[in-house]
């Protein structure tokens, strides 16, 4: 019935290389999804989808690892049929169309899973959706065996969002100024879990961060659909080197330590005493290559990291 899908033989193994070689700073995110996803592709039998919600600022990975996992799953990676992309503030704009964005959404989520019950919904800049709109998907995402005769449990669904954002940066700064080794941060160091908790919660299972958007006014919250809740880090100049170095290679340019070091540098970082972090982690690495390798000389003087931005 189903063998038009697009399904190929996951292999956990796969996925863990190209989270260890490809994603740059992400001990924390790469080590949950991993067992996350891993755990629901080998069980024949799941309760429910894998919800899963990226949270961190932009150029840290969120959308990558999107990719990464499908590319996993699914023979044409994000580019196959099973592969669903959703921008919050793109697909979603208009608010007097809100029963019909509301309709239509779950009508093209049935349709899909439908077809092929291993699909793969992503749900960009999930922050800026209305929060009527999420929760119209909440019985989707439930422990329910089947509605109206279609089984959900198969699907996975990924949201991305920047909210939280300012509480990961702060504690890990904080950890950073207390000398901790980034690779040693785990979700108890410097109470990240329970301050990202913080900003989804307050005390009555509701909602904190009016002004993050939508997503956190959503019942999806309060109603534990929402597996995992993953929190990326902001990247430091090594990590930039590294999407840099990653990048000069996919776009066939000579290996160059000098201009990895040369394009991370020109990066900005935060805080503006400390320059510890990217701002923009590894968003507009490409863009600065394409600018760069337009030019007939590469530049090729590197004087190595930001001042202060020490590498623990």
């Amino acid at each position: 019935m189903f063998s038009s899908c697009d399904n190929k033989t996951f292999h956990s193994e796969g996925l863990e290389l190209d989270l260890k070689s490809k994603v740059f700073g992400q001990h924390l995110a790469t080590a949950v999804v991993l067992n996350a996803v891993t755990v629901f592709m080998r069980d024949q039998h799941p309760q429910k989808p894998l919800v899963l919600s990226f949270h961190g600022g932009g150029g840290t990975g969120k959308n990558h690892v999107a990719k990464i996992i499908a590319q996993n799953i699914f023979n044409d990676g994000e580019s196959s049929k099973q592969v669903h992309w959703f921008i919050g503030d793109y697909h979603f704009t208009k608010e007097e169309n809100l029963e019909t964005h509301k309709a239509q959404l779950r009508r093209w989520i049935r349709g899909n899973v439908t077809k092929c019950p291993c699909s793969m919904f992503i749900f960009d800049e999930m922050d800026k959706m209305n929060p009527e709109l999420i929760d119209s998907l909440r019985p989707i995402l439930d422990h329910y065996g089947n509605i109206d005769g279609v089984t959900y449990r198969y699907a996975l669904f990924l949201f991305l969002s920047n909210a939280g954002t300012r509480t990961i940066n702060r504690v890990a700064y904080d950890l950073w100024s207390a000398g901790t080794i980034r690779e040693d941060i785990q979700l108890s160091s410097g109470n990240l879990e329970t301050e990202l908790s913080k900003d989804v919660f307050n005390n009555n299972g509701l909602i904190l961060c009016v002004s993050v958007g939508g997503f956190w006014h959503s019942r999806l919250i309060n109603k534990n659909v929402v597996d995992f809740f993953i929190p990326f880090l902001p990247l430091e100049y090594r990590h930039v080197r590294l999407c840099v170095l990653a990048h000069m290679a996919a776009m066939g340019l000579p290996w160059s330590e000098d201009l990895a070091d040369h394009v991370a540098r020109e990066m900005q970082y935060f805080p503006r005493e400390d320059r510890v972090f990217s701002v923009t982690g590894c968003k507009r690495v490409r863009a600065r290559l394409d600018i760069l390798s337009s030019h007939d000389e590469l530049p090729l003087q590197g004087s190595g990291p930001p001042s202060h931005n020490a590498v623990r």
